[in-house]
């Protein structure tokens, strides 16, 4: 049995039915963030540090986010990071303030015109269980893109590089490591040996496979997923399915006017070497999902 609503008030107003959006890295959360972010009511953050630093804590020790204190831990994180005040916005990443087109270091919204709280921030996925205790009315909209392009943009992004140093793995690490995508300790020196490109898929390879476990364990009045693929193609689509889901009116003039990363584009960014690898070991899952 789910525990009661948490009943949590911000800036005066009571955080009902929060928005998250989840995905593997470079998968388009931000760009489904740009139209949430720009429609009437809604206030939602994306990479704000008191959300972000909970989350890591949390992907990379599970243990931690089995603790019972875990649900009060991030409502309280997200609580600060969606509290409005005259310098609200002036230490959002600049991901989030482009997305909401903020100018300047004021609030992007106004308290009393807010209706619904949100949040966006990379890797929100690997805490989808804690948010569902701390939020039990939560909604929560996932995306789903390529791998091969997903490693491809991971390849050229130094923050998501950064996680594959070897220390990331060292003796004291938390098996299985979901973040990773490493399931033993056994296996720590094969990763530790791996291309990047390989590192990579391994992360791709288990977002999804946490995707699909929510998709079977979610009812769906909590839960939207999205094909990346398809966002490009018929944005106008994606935010129709997206406004019906959530019972809210979302704008989709934001995402006409965004320059997101294009589909396909791994064929001409990954090499003959790193494509068989990220083919190799994602494979399952890219057929599961239709990528051929």
């Amino acid at each position: 049995m789910r525990p009661p609503t948490h009943i949590l008030v911000v800036n005066g107003v009571k955080v009902r039915r929060p928005v998250f959006v989840l995905a593997a890295p470079h998968s388009g959360a931000e760009f489904l963030a740009r139209a949430l972010k720009r429609s009437p009511g809604f206030h939602v953050t994306m990479g704000r540090a008191a959300v972000t630093r909970v989350t890591y804590a949390f992907a990379r020790r599970p243990s931690i986010a089995r603790s019972g204190g875990a649900p009060s831990v991030i409502r309280d994180a997200l609580a600060e990071a969606w509290r409005i005040g005259p310098d609200a916005c002036a230490d959002c990443p600049a991901a989030c303030r482009d997305a909401g087109a903020i100018v300047g270091t004021g609030p992007c919204v106004r308290a009393a015109t807010l209706t619904r709280f949100g949040d966006a921030g990379p890797d929100l996925l690997y805490s989808a269980p804690i948010l569902l205790q701390a939020f039990p009315d939560a909604r929560f909209v996932q995306i789903i893109r390529d791998g091969r392009d997903v490693v491809a943009d991971m390849l050229a992004d130094p923050a998501c590089m950064a996680w594959f140093r070897p220390h990331m793995l060292s003796e004291d690490a938390e098996f299985p490591n979901p973040f990773l995508g490493v399931n033993s300790a056994e296996h720590r020196d094969r990763w530790q040996e791996m291309p990047a490109a390989g590192k990579c898929a391994l992360r791709w390879r288990c977002a999804v496979r946490l995707s699909a476990t929510l998709r079977r364990e979610l009812p769906r009045e909590q839960l939207l997923t999205l094909r990346y693929e398809d966002m490009l193609a018929d944005p106008g689509e994606a935010v129709e399915r997206t406004s019906e889901f959530l019972g809210a009116a979302l704008s989709s003039v934001a995402l006409y006017g965004a320059a997101p990363a294009l589909a396909g584009a791994w064929r001409a960014k990954l090499s003959a070497t790193d494509l068989a690898l990220v083919e190799k070991v994602a494979r399952e899952e890219l057929t599961r999902l239709g990528y051929r």
